[in-house]
């Protein structure tokens, strides 16, 4: 002690007093830091999330195409066996009448063929058009999981820049984006559970 009544510490003395004090500051930076971690956890949650989201949405979408193109091919062989069925007919209609039998044969077998591939070219039509539908119905939260991840990447931007700067306003500007990135996420886990 000096003569005044003035007691000064040392260095270290005064740092580890300052340790052992607890500040306003020092607690809302333990707030923010737990605030991101939890951030950046349920981030990474909802990005996997879009990310499974968006190759089942894919792989709808190449079903849909291989399906339609199964379906053209069938198409495409229906027109041929239907120019095969035009030509025999024409052939019948100029043939002798002694060759008209093997000639209706032949005719009705491209028949029974064209209905077969008809039947089946329809049904390859319509489960393209139904993987068609689930692609597009999967890709519907995506969006909505977009923004969510957006607005969970605000909030954790705004809480690195209160760990900055001090200001609570910036924090519970955080806070209200992160509740608004989990409703988006929120919204879209229910879209996807509904499809």
């Amino acid at each position: 002690m000096s003569e005044q009544g003035l007691h000064v510490h040392a260095p270290h003395e005064e740092m580890l007093h300052h340790a052992a004090t607890p500040h306003a500051a020092s607690r809302l930076n333990q707030w923010v830091a737990v605030f991101t971690a939890l951030l950046a956890a349920l981030g990474a949650l909802v990005s996997y999330q879009g990310s499974v989201l968006m190759e089942e949405v894919l792989l709808a979408k190449n079903e849909a195409v291989l399906q339609k193109a199964h379906a053209t091919d069938d198409w495409n062989y229906y027109q041929a066996v239907s120019t095969k069925q035009h030509l025999a007919e024409l052939t019948r209609d100029l043939s002798p009448p002694a060759r008209r039998p093997e000639l209706d044969a032949r005719i009705a077998k491209y028949v029974t063929q064209k209905e077969q591939l008809a039947a089946r070219a329809r049904k390859l039509d319509a489960d393209s058009e139904h993987a068609n539908q689930r692609s597009e119905l999967l890709s519907r939260p995506h969006a909505a999981i977009l923004r969510s991840i957006i607005a969970l990447q605000v909030a954790i931007s705004l809480a690195s820049i209160t760990a900055l700067t001090g200001r609570r306003w910036l924090f519970a500007a955080a806070a209200a984006s992160a509740l608004v990135g989990i409703w988006l996420w929120v919204g879209a886990i229910g879209w996807q559970t509904l499809g």
